[in-house]
């Protein structure tokens, strides 16, 4: 049968997938996020849109979270699950409160962002990420 026109999946290449995936989207967000970092260690006043209420401060260092450590985490396969839930979070404010009121054309990368962060939350890490090493092992151990 050919794959194009099935409709079941091959486990392997949605392993690959997946990873580079992780890898593409990890780096993306990191060049999103390390300019915050930048920004958060100027020594300059913080002008940061304040989502929760706790100050532009706050905000920016739990967006410098999401958008440089949890890429971190991502890229490696590492707590997956954990970092995308706080990259959901922060990219759904980006892109539904943020920028609700600009046109399309502003909110289009981080919905773009979410969408493939949802994915990921929905599949997971896949086999190539230290998560499967740890799983892998935790099952043979009898953790």
């Amino acid at each position: 049968m050919n794959y194009l026109t099935s409709t079941k999946s091959n486990p392997l290449l949605i392993d690959i997938i997946l990873l580079v995936i992780r890898i593409f989207i990890g780096f993306a967000m990191l060049s999103h996020g390390f300019p915050k970092l930048q920004q958060l260690f100027s020594g300059e006043e913080i002008k940061f849109f304040d989502f929760l209420g706790l100050g532009p401060k706050v905000s920016l260092i739990l967006t410098v979270f999401a958008e440089f450590v949890c890429s971190i985490f991502i890229i490696l396969g590492l707590f997956t699950r954990f970092a995308v839930f706080f990259l959901v979070f922060t990219m759904a404010v980006a892109g539904l409160v943020v920028h609700s009121g600009d046109p399309f054309e502003k909110k289009e990368a981080s919905l773009l962002y979410l969408s493939i962060y949802l994915l990921i939350l929905g599949f997971g890490p896949g086999r190539y990420s230290i998560d499967h090493l740890i799983t892998k092992r935790r099952e043979t151990s009898n953790w």
